[in-house]
């Protein structure tokens, strides 16, 4: 498939700079997929289209606090991002504004306020902008990024270090049930979900399953490719707990549906779903691609936020529904002027 057919046009002022007011305060677009109709909604009333016996498959990946600022000694300032932590404690990171930054170089890492926290050295440079960093510190990366680290929050959203926004992105760039710290990107379809609107879908029989993958920088990145099959896809981890495994089973043993809260949640159950649709506990890295032409194999409706032209989530959304169907959809938002990415409203398809 040719690349070039996941574009679609998008005014700068529809980009969502901050999130709602407040989680579940958002809309929400239904799609249905059988004939392409569409509703204007809000997210609140994402439980009338539920029903007991359905089971709602959430990610509970916990986001990082991975941007951070570091300074040289001659005082530039660079931007860095946390990616993981190698086996000999050595910090992957994506580094900005460091062409001139040479191996053996040391900077000081900054803390929220912007005061000298602790020295690191660039012992090497990778591909891509990455760097191999050495902190001066026996102290995991958790601990370390609870001190100096910032919400790790895509490009086209624009922040200040140390703003009352970029403090507050700390808490909103998180889902309310994040559990597993490892992401350095929000599953942002279940930034919209508050502890009341679970409970109130819980209460209706809709069984909530999570699982967990760890969704890393890859996300951000376009296809830059001229089709989708020359894409390199990103690998991320993942975990389906044998009682996520066991919820979602029953579920579907039972006629009810299994609705996927985001691309990664997809991701996560295609990955280990059987060519049956059953799913076994499992832990691993996956490179699934889904794309128009894929099969599904267990999800049976979506929840997810609106999404980069060229994206491996919009060609996603694309295998899922049509991808006329799809970007029908997405013209009809542009009209209404929904908020897209990160920060964005939601769809709903079914």
């Amino acid at each position: 498939m040719k690349t070039e057919l996941l574009d679609y046009t998008l005014p700068d002022e529809l980009i969502a700079q901050k999130p709602a007011d407040k989680r579940g305060a958002s809309r929400l677009l239904v799609l249905n997929r059988t004939d392409g109709a569409l509703s204007d909604r809000m997210f609140t009333d994402l439980p009338s289209y539920l029903r007991s016996g359905d089971c709602l498959a959430l990610n509970n990946t916990k986001v990082l606090p991975a941007r951070f600022y570091a300074q040289k000694p001659t005082g530039a300032r660079l931007e860095g991002l946390f990616v993981t932590q190698e086996a000999d404690g050595r910090w992957q990171v994506l580094l900005k504004n460091a062409r001139k930054l040479r191996p053996g170089d040391t900077l000081i890492l900054l803390n929220r306020d912007g005061q000298p926290a602790m020295e690191a050295v660039a012992s090497e440079r990778l591909k891509d902008g990455l760097w191999h960093l050495k902190p001066a510190c026996e102290s995991s990366p958790d601990s370390v990024l609870g001190q100096i680290g910032f919400a790790p929050l895509p490009p086209y959203i624009k922040r200040t270090a140390g703003s009352s926004e970029s403090q507050e992105d700390l808490r909103r760039y998180q889902t309310v049930y994040a559990a597993w710290p490892g992401a350095v990107a929000a599953p942002t379809a279940g930034l919209h979900f508050d502890k009341p609107l679970l409970e109130r879908i819980e209460a209706m029989g809709v069984r909530l399953a999570y699982v967990t993958l760890h969704v890393g920088i890859g996300t951000f990145r376009p296809v830059q490719t001229d089709t989708l099959d020359a894409h390199p896809m990103h690998e991320e981890y993942y975990h389906v707990s044998p009682e996520a495994a066991a919820t979602i089973n029953a579920a579907r043993r039972a006629g009810g549906r299994i609705i996927a809260v985001g691309t990664t949640s997809v991701r996560t159950l295609e990955s280990v779903a059987d060519a049956a649709g059953t799913l076994a506990a499992a832990s691993g890295r996956t490179r699934l691609f889904i794309m128009p032409g894929y099969t599904f194999k267990i999800v049976d409706a979506m929840v997810t936020n609106f999404h980069l032209p060229r994206s491996t989530l919009l060609a996603l959304a694309a295998a899922f529904a049509e991808l006329d169907t799809v970007l029908g959809a997405y013209r009809h938002a542009v009209a209404q002027k929904y908020r897209f990415y990160s920060y964005g409203d939601a769809m709903l398809i079914i």
